[in-house]
Formats: structure tokens, sequence, C-alpha cells
């Protein structure tokens, strides 16, 4: 990949990204908000012009569903008019940007997982921002991949939440005893370790356009937080309630489980199921190394 520039290499997904790019041959160049505020045009097309990345990994979002409903304006700056510029400069430079979207660009009307080639509508701020972000790369930078991924949790945690989902269950589980979690948000939960080896086997053969890259299978959050439960072995009680009852006034996408037919046609490995990824992260944390895990296979359960 030659030179390869990762924005937010501090952050959950960059953190796994950059170990992935510096275990082969490449030149990785990581960029925090310190080194680069997405949001300044001159001071991105600046940077990308002195340092001619040949490779762009773009994982900086504001991505607090909540706080992106108060803060539209924010919302739209960092996660499309930052893309839109950056597109024009990665472009403009023939460098190939591989940009990070989401599963909330769909309404969660369907009942089958979403393809790469379902049309977006999305039902808030968010997902409505991730997905013009979406259109300006590939309207303006000719050598792109988006990846369309869900429900992160990593190693590094989510600066901008405070923790991730699974962080967060064991934090009040701990403390409380007992978890609300919601029934009616179905999704696949996606382990920042598997995504991105996908991302960088993807990226070293120059894939082009859209792919849809999750963890295989779906849970709801109830359903994800239970299983954080009995994988860790702690003892908490799981109450399951609706979207309604749990006190969030931003609508949400009821069923956002995407299809990773791309990855299946094109002969790439599929990544472990959800529950395999759970079992692996959670002995990650515990103080073991990650080790490569293939589909419905954990090390971690053995």
């Amino acid at each position: 990949m030659a030179r390869v520039m990762l924005i937010g290499a501090n952050g959950q997904l960059g953190s796994d990204l950059s170990r992935e790019i510096q275990s082969g041959p490449h030149d990785l160049v990581p960029l925090n908000r310190t080194d680069m505020d997405i949001r300044d045009h001159e001071h991105v097309a600046d940077l990308l012009a002195s340092l001619r990345p040949h490779v762009i990994l773009n994982t900086a979002a504001f991505h607090k569903v909540e706080a992106c409903e108060e803060d539209a304006e924010q919302a739209f700056a960092v996660n499309c008019i930052a893309v839109r510029n950056l597109a024009i400069a990665a472009d403009r430079i023939g460098a190939y940007l591989v940009h990070v979207s989401t599963d909330y660009v769909f309404d969660g009307e369907a009942r089958v997982p979403y393809p790469e080639e379902a049309t977006p509508n999305p039902v808030n701020v968010y997902g409505v921002s991730k997905a013009a972000g979406e259109f300006f790369v590939r309207s303006l930078c000719r050598r792109h991949l988006i990846i369309r991924t869900s429900g992160l949790y990593g190693i590094a945690g989510s600066s901008g939440k405070g923790g991730n989902f699974v962080q967060t269950m064991l934090r009040h589980g701990r403390d409380k005893g007992v978890v609300s979690v919601v029934t009616d948000q179905v999704l696949s939960p996606t382990y920042t370790f598997d995504l991105a080896r996908t991302i960088r086997r993807l990226a070293e053969t120059e894939a082009q356009g859209l792919y849809h890259v999750t963890n295989t299978g779906s849970c709801s959050w109830y359903e994800f937080a239970k299983a954080v439960f009995e994988v860790s072995g702690m003892q908490a009680e799981v109450r399951p309630i609706d979207t309604a009852a749990s006190g969030s006034t931003v609508r949400r996408p009821a069923y956002s489980v995407l299809a990773n037919r791309r990855l299946e046609r094109e002969g790439y490995e599929p990544l472990p199921t959800w529950s395999a990824a759970l079992k692996h992260y959670l002995h990650a944390v515990a103080g073991m190394e990650p080790s490569p895990v293939r589909a419905g296979v954990s090390n971690a359960a053995t």
C-alpha cells in the first residue's frame, strides 16, 4: 500500500487499523485530532499535498447519535462537509480514499439484511450526515472504497461515547447489578479487530466502491447484553425494554443488519460470527493478545 495516512488513528477502529497496517511493509502516517482537524479544509489539502499518501483511511466521525441530533451543524461539518473536502483533496493527488460509514443510513423498515444495492433512507441526523458523506466520496474521488459497518466495539473503547456498549454493560452490571436494554433494535455488532483486518485486505487489493463489512449473524441489543454477561461470567440481571421506554428521543432503525454480499461474491473470508467475536474480545480485554479467528470459531471458547 506504500504510504498510508490514517485519520482517527487513536480511535476505536483507528487503533486496530494502526496495528494492522504496521504489521505489513507500509509507511503509516497516523493522525489524530491534534494533528489534523478534518474540518479545516485548507490544512487537510496542504497536508495531503505535502505527504502525498497513496492510501487515505478515514475513520473520523461525529457519531454520538443524541449529540448529532442536538447539533446538526457539527454533525454535517464532520460527517459530510469535511468528507467532501477530503474527497476533493484525495482525488487531486490521485490517492485511494477508504471511508468508513454506517448501518444508520437505512430506515430499519426491512426484515432481511440490507445488501449494498439497497437505497439509503436515514431517519436521524447522524444517518443523514453519513449518507451525504458517502455521496460526496462516490461523486468526487475516483479511487475510493466505502465500508459500511455496524455496532462497533474494540479494545480502545470509543472516546466520543465514553466507552463502547460492552464496556458500558460490564460497568453497569458491576456497579448496579441490573441493566435495562432494548429488544426492538436488531443489528450485527462488530469487533473492530475483525473489521480492521478486512479493511486492510480490501485496501491492499484496492477494492473499489461499496462493501458491507460486519461480523456475521444478528441480534438485538438485549441479546447482545445477555451474551456479554454470559461470556464474561458476571452475574447481572438484564431487563428487556422497548425503545419507547428507553428514554431516547432520537429515532433509530429497528433493523439495520447488513448483508456482506460483495465480500461473499468476491471470495473474501467472512468475518466471524458476532458471538465468536464477542468471546474473542472479552478474552483480549482480560489480558490476552488478539489472535486470528475464523468464521464461526472462537479461540477464546476453547
